[in-house]
């Protein structure tokens, strides 16, 4: 089954026909002005990156690469953990977890319990 091509935004449109005509005016391989990079990095935000680069024909790293970075308003690095929360009414049917670190892996898969996350990693750590 073919797949339908998405339409393009107006604006994501409009940098397009704008690029296009910088290219046809300039030789090949020549470096793109930073006004039209940063014009293409608000649209990857609001766009996406991939929809971004396809339709303007760009470099996904190089698109990439002029991306502002997003700072947190409090210095601290980006969260890494997620706690998921199950329900308390739910029981899990199954689960596997596995922790893996320098000193080795571990893997705990457990039917029908809620284990205590908390006291198995700490006893992992204290290991």
């Amino acid at each position: 089954m073919p797949q339908q091509a998405t339409p393009i935004s107006p604006d994501l449109l409009e940098l397009s026909q704008r690029l296009e005509q910088w290219r046809s005016e300039h030789p090949a391989r020549s470096r793109l002005p930073e006004s039209i990079w940063s014009a293409a990095a608000e649209m990857a935000k609001r766009h996406g990156m991939h929809r971004t680069t396809k339709a303007l024909r760009l470099d996904y790293t190089g698109l990439k690469k002029r991306m502002p970075t997003t700072e947190h308003s409090d210095g601290a690095p980006p969260v890494r953990f997620v706690e998921l929360l199950v329900p308390t009414a739910v029981s899990p049917a199954e689960c596997v977890v596995e922790w893996e670190s320098a000193r080795g892996r571990m893997r705990v898969a457990m039917k029908g319990v809620t284990p205590d996350w908390a006291s198995l990693l700490r006893a992992w750590r204290e290991n």
